[in-house]
């Protein structure tokens, strides 16, 4: 048996699999793990993860593409078109495999490309609520993996699961989290001042950014009370220019603002565990900041009637405001307010993930076997 762990979109989304990856490789000598991804910055950040986990044996592999290409994807991302590109020159290597686990769904095309016989495996990327995370093409994945019963029942209620073609407690960068906890942790800042992480979506008609988001750091810029990390999703600015950063130039100036436009801390939890308050819109980061319990105040920069919609169910989880006018203020009310949404988020953090005592890459691990060996 061997399988392929295939990474054809951004950096964001490799530690939502490739945990599981190692766990296959160390606990299964006999099955042939390979990695393939599309740049070799991409392909040197999953050997720096690989690297804390002693003695795996893996297989690395750079898709092939023109140089052209693969330049065009390491100086401004890749997008919709450029991945189909790598799924359809990539043929004769996905071919090889008995199964591929993706991160993403745009793989599916692979079968519309005639790459029939390995079996396609989902992960997923994320626990949040978006409808993006719960299309109806899902139903076309092999084996799906998820996090908790929040997920499971939506799935179900669309008819997207298939019995016996799923497992349910697997939030696999947790895992990695984990052990990246253990290593010496970098000081955000030379103060004990309490921090807002203000992690804006990368969707334009869903975040809060373009509205938002200068207005926001101006009020942080003229108060001294908070730190603030801007860290955004990862593909607002993906990848980031020195251009973008000449936008933030101000804030430097200013020792309590931290500016992140896509590093690999914006990515691996370092914020999210920081924080002390969650300031955002729709970004699946906020499941992994309440992890442990703290704030959160959500902005609804397009006047969006939430409250029955199935989309948007995190924002019970605090306060929701329609303006960054005293955006100060409503962060100190949020502390205070606090208590009124500690029971709400206790349970929308277990119907999510479920237990969090323990590792969860070795569940997904041991299910995609299992079902390999069965199929």
């Amino acid at each position: 048996m061997n399988l392929l762990f295939s990474y054809i979109a951004q950096p964001h989304q490799t530690l939502h699999s490739l945990p599981i990856a190692i766990e296959i490789a160390r606990k299964h000598p006999n099955i042939e793990v390979h990695i393939a991804c599309t740049t070799h910055e991409h392909l040197n950040y999953i050997q720096s993860i690989i690297a804390l986990y002693p003695n795996t044996n893996l297989h690395y592999h750079l898709f092939s593409l023109p140089s052209l290409i693969r330049k065009r994807i390491k100086l401004h991302g890749t997008n919709a078109i450029l991945k189909l590109l790598t799924l359809y020159l990539n043929r004769d290597l996905f071919q090889k495999f008995s199964a591929i686990i993706v991160p993403e769904r745009t793989s599916l095309y692979l079968k519309q490309f005639g790459i029939t016989k390995p079996k396609l495996i989902w992960t997923r990327h994320g626990a949040g609520d978006r409808a993006v995370g719960f299309a109806k093409d899902v139903r076309k994945f092999d084996f799906i993996l998820m996090a908790g019963e929040k997920i499971e029942q939506r799935l179900l209620q669309q008819d997207s699961l298939h019995p016996g073609r799923y497992q349910t407690g697997v939030y696999a960068k947790f895992d990695i989290v984990h052990i990246l906890r253990k290593q010496p942790q970098p000081v955000l800042f030379n103060n004990d001042k309490p921090t807002i992480l203000y992690n804006p979506h990368f969707k334009r008609h869903l975040s809060s950014w373009h509205k938002f988001g200068h207005k926001i750091l101006k009020q942080f810029a003229e108060q001294n009370h908070y730190n603030l990390i801007f860290a955004p999703h990862f593909r607002l600015f993906y990848p980031p220019s020195p251009k973008d950063y000449e936008v933030f130039a101000a804030y430097k100036q200013h020792p309590h603002i931290l500016i992140d436009l896509g590093s690999e801390r914006s990515i691996d939890m370092t914020y999210t565990i920081a924080a002390d308050l969650y300031l955002g819109d729709v970004s699946s980061q906020l499941y992994e900041f309440l992890i442990k319990l703290r704030p959160c105040v959500f902005l609804n920069a397009h006047n969006i009637h939430w409250k029955r919609d199935e989309n948007y169910q995190s924002w019970a989880l605090g306060p929701v405001i329609s303006s960054p006018n005293h955006i100060i203020e409503k962060i100190n009310k949020a502390f205070t307010l606090q208590k009124n949404f500690l029971h709400l988020q206790k349970d929308y953090i277990r119907n999510t993930f479920g237990t969090l005592n323990c590792p969860t890459a070795h569940i997904g691990a041991k299910a995609i076997v299992d079902y390999l060996k069965k199929a």
